[in-house]
């Protein structure tokens, strides 16, 4: 039955996968006979998680929204999941969709309605406000909205230190504050033709514009929707406990802390980028499921995603009380996080098809 009244979005259940291999900083870094200590500190990114010969975009949608159904605490067979959305810059397929291919795993039955989404790093973050829009319109029930990746980068390129691989899934839903994880006060996007990264059709690996992705691309955006947010909501940094902001690496998050005057506590839970590197589309979307790993209920976080291209999506979020009663339904994300094995170059190139470059 549709419902007949606007409400707010409620997160019902969310799941984090983040692939076990890891390759260290300095073990890319000794093949093309780079600083690795400079990289580590221009990047602030360590280590990073590396998808398996056997795993895909799909393969880590499908244990993320595994994750999300054990919170939500719904049956993937009932017929209350109306959509499942899935934003990637690595679809496994060019002309073959990711998001069926989950549906069909998790055993959702067929009267869904099934997309794939691309906006660089924000594809996931989009699909949620896609979800979001099917659900308070009363079109659907219960919706799913993944961002995940299996980032690539050129060897020897600045992104092979940093593009990684894992996701996020999240059920959205209408519900009441006992039964939900958190509700979505308020959603804004700020967009522009901003082309600082891009790959052509056939092409193996993305390019990019350098330092240009950072003042005319990254900041304008996320700094743009993140005001827009505050002036939506009328609320101040203040009124936040929590701040998630896309991490390409781990220094310009930072620096929007720095811009905003915001204290580093209320950051660094989010900051995953440091220990798995970029995920792309599951990167903000992951500091998100490690921040409500640990958030409270009436604990307010403001989460601003970016992909290039350009364009960021900033969101408003409350911890609800079922929050309580849900986290530990499922895997947190600190699990797979530190869930690892390292490899090196050699294993990392070849099952990353790196040898074929």
């Amino acid at each position: 039955m549709m419902q007949k009244m606007l409400k707010n979005s409620k997160i019902i259940g969310y799941g984090a996968y983040i692939p076990k291999y890891r390759i260290k900083t300095e073990d890319i870094a000794c093949v093309w006979g780079a600083d690795a200590q400079s990289i580590k500190n221009g990047l602030r990114i360590f280590e990073k998680a590396v998808a398996g010969a056997d795993e895909d975009t799909a393969t880590i949608g499908v244990e993320a929204t595994k994750n999300a159904l054990l919170r939500a605490q719904i049956k993937s067979s009932n017929n209350n999941i109306g959509a499942i959305y899935i934003g990637s810059e690595s679809h496994p397929y060019a002309v073959n969709p990711t998001a069926t291919i989950i549906g069909e795993a998790i055993g959702l039955n067929t009267n869904y309605t099934a997309a794939d989404t691309q906006f660089a790093c924000k594809a996931g973050t989009a699909a949620i406000q896609m979800i979001m829009g099917l659900v308070e319109s009363g079109r659907i029930k219960y919706g799913i909205a993944i961002g995940a990746d299996t980032a690539q980068g050129k060897p020897s390129d600045a992104l092979e230190y940093s593009a990684a691989s894992g996701g996020a899934s999240f059920i959205i839903g209408l519900e009441n504050e006992e039964n939900a994880v958190a509700e979505i006060l308020d959603t804004c996007s700020f967009s522009t033709d901003t082309p600082d990264f891009w790959r052509r059709p056939k092409e193996d690996y993305p390019q990019h514009a350098g330092r240009f992705t950072g003042v005319p691309a990254y900041f304008r955006h996320v700094i743009g929707a993140t005001n827009l947010l505050l002036k939506k909501t009328n609320t101040t940094i203040d009124d936040y406990d929590y701040f998630v902001f896309h991490m390409p690496n781990g220094k310009f998050p930072l620096a929007m802390a720095k811009k905003y005057n915001i204290p580093i506590e209320k950051l660094k839970q989010s900051l995953v980028v440091e220990r798995i590197g970029n995920t792309y589309s599951g990167s903000s979307l992951l500091g998100l499921c490690n921040c409500l790993d640990i958030a409270k209920p009436n604990q307010k976080i403001l989460i601003t995603s970016y992909g290039s291209g350009a364009g960021a999506d900033s969101f408003a979020i409350k911890i609800c009380n079922g929050i309580e009663k849900k986290r530990n339904k499922a895997k947190l994300t600190e699990f797979y996080i530190n869930d690892k094995e390292y490899i090196d170059y050699s294993i990392y190139a070849k099952i990353r098809g790196k040898y074929n470059y």
